[in-house]
């Protein structure tokens, strides 16, 4: 990975992660990448996330987890309810949002008793800016998302988020929806102080965001990017795969051992991240399209956080009557071994949100997707898959949420649902030109993390550049 020589002295960095998967798990993926690269690496967490981020990344002697209490009585919030993954409703997901910018007073007074080289954050904390500003050291920003999509977003934000239609990018955009205010008014400060950093921070690489977007944010925003990603692929062993995020409702074994008697490409995929949650009314037409199509599937659906005590009958009334004794299927009922599931070669298809973790881990499986964004960044990212790399197809989903669990006016039905089933698992001209075109892209994100990818000179580079910094620092700052 590229270790210190002896006469090099490490750097000290520390992440700050939001406490949400999507955000937190890939950042502190991340983290373990400089920590290889022999520099100390702290995570600044709460007692909650530590355990999950305990079992999700691997053990280093560079990295090590401070934690410091996260404020749940202020907001209002049970003990022990630290991160977005454990909440069902907007109002809680709001308190958890307030108890994590309140972490602001105790991170900074950590910082300032143990001042690191680079800070590495979450671009939700705007306050890092401030802090980094007072320390003098440079602040390295991460929002989880694609470079397309930041792209994306500073082009509709220059035209006030008015339009569905995207112009001055590379290619022309048509976002199946238009942004909701709430969202875009809650974006604009996040995206104005991530430019003020001294540089963004991809999960991505530089194949699948293409180099006409990279150069297009640059020549835009003057800001720097350096892509770093996949990191879902720094997990080397199946179970390194499984721990990633929680503790799964299934076991890996028994995942593997359904697949490992169904043919290649024959299994459906269906999973729409941790923070979303259908109505039983859209899980019904979703079910009721899988039969349809009489394709196997693995369905991961979230167990409804507050309900774990419900009856099965009541659990089920999503489901068709008849529906799991009729049909050739898996159905998880909570959190699943996601990266080692999409690395088998059974798996066909990707019915998905479009979140990005997803999406970055079913292009480094070659798995084409299907897809089906809700709600926050999902719209853009469908477009990259679908319209801009031709790695996907679209269900047409048009309704866009600020957050995953709540009600959606409108029903999307089992006919388009099978149709685009269908497209990708029926096989056919466009089915193998969509897979084929997805397995290159498998190939370039495996390629882009070893020696010499363009990812790993990334890192290099990105290391280089913070050690200079840090050399031709002024004395008296």
């Amino acid at each position: 990975m590229g270790a210190l020589n002896l006469e090099e002295r490490p750097m000290k960095f520390h992440f700050i992660p939001y406490p949400a998967q999507g955000h937190m798990i890939p950042l502190c993926d991340i983290a373990t990448l400089f920590a290889s690269c022999g520099h100390h690496v702290t995570i600044i967490t709460t007692p909650s996330n530590a355990q999950i981020l305990l079992k999700s990344i691997p053990s280093h002697k560079n990295l090590c987890l401070h934690t410091i209490p996260f404020p749940s009585h202020q907001v209002g919030l049970p003990p022990g309810v630290e991160n977005l993954g454990s909440v069902n409703n907007l109002d809680n997901s709001y308190r958890v949002h307030q108890a994590a910018m309140l972490l602001q007073s105790p991170i900074q007074h950590f910082m300032e008793q143990d001042s690191p080289d680079c800070i590495v954050a979450d671009f939700m904390f705007l306050w890092v800016d401030e802090l980094a500003n007072k320390l003098h050291i440079p602040r390295l920003a991460f929002n989880g998302f694609s470079l397309f999509t930041i792209c994306a977003m500073e082009s509709l934000k220059a035209r006030g988020f008015e339009s569905s239609v995207i112009k001055g990018l590379p290619h022309c955009i048509t976002l199946n929806a238009t942004p909701p205010k709430a969202l875009t008014k809650f974006m604009e400060p996040l995206l104005e102080t991530e430019l003020k950093s001294y540089g963004l921070i991809v999960n991505n690489f530089a194949e699948l965001d293409g180099e006409e977007y990279i150069e297009h944010y640059k020549k835009t925003t003057g800001h720097r990017v350096w892509h770093l990603g996949p990191v879902s692929l720094i997990c080397r062993t199946t179970e390194e795969k499984a721990e990633r995020g929680q503790t799964s409702a299934v076991s890996v074994h028994e995942c593997m051992s359904w697949l490992n008697s169904k043919q290649p490409n024959s299994v459906l995929y269906i999973c729409f991240g941790s923070l979303c949650h259908f109505s039983n009314k859209q899980l019904y037409e979703i079910a009721s399209a899988i039969e349809a199509t009489n394709h196997q599937f693995i369905w991961v659906v979230p167990e409804k956080k507050g309900k774990e005590d419900e009856s099965n009958d009541e659990n089920n009334k999503w489901l068709p009557k008849g529906f799991e004794e009729r049909n050739k299927g898996m159905i998880i009922r909570g959190w699943a071994p996601q990266v080692v599931i999409l690395g088998h070669p059974a798996i066909g298809a990707f019915l998905t949100h479009c979140g990005w973790n997803s999406t970055v881990e079913a292009v480094s499986a070659g798995v084409p997707m299907i897809t089906w964004p809700v709600h926050d960044e999902q719209f853009y990212n469908e477009k990259l898959i679908t319209q801009v790399r031709g790695i996907g197809v679209e269900v047409g989903a048009e309704e866009w949420s600020i957050i995953g669990f709540m009600e959606r006016k409108k029903l999307v039905g089992r006919d388009i649902i099978e149709k685009a089933v269908r497209r990708l698992m029926d096989g056919g001209i466009e089915a193998n030109e969509i897979r084929q075109c997805a397995k290159e892209y498998a190939i370039k994100a495996k390629r882009s993390v070893q020696e010499g990818g363009s990812s790993h000179k990334n890192l290099m580079a990105l290391i280089d550049d913070l050690k200079r910094l840090k050399d031709y620092k002024p004395l008296d700052s």
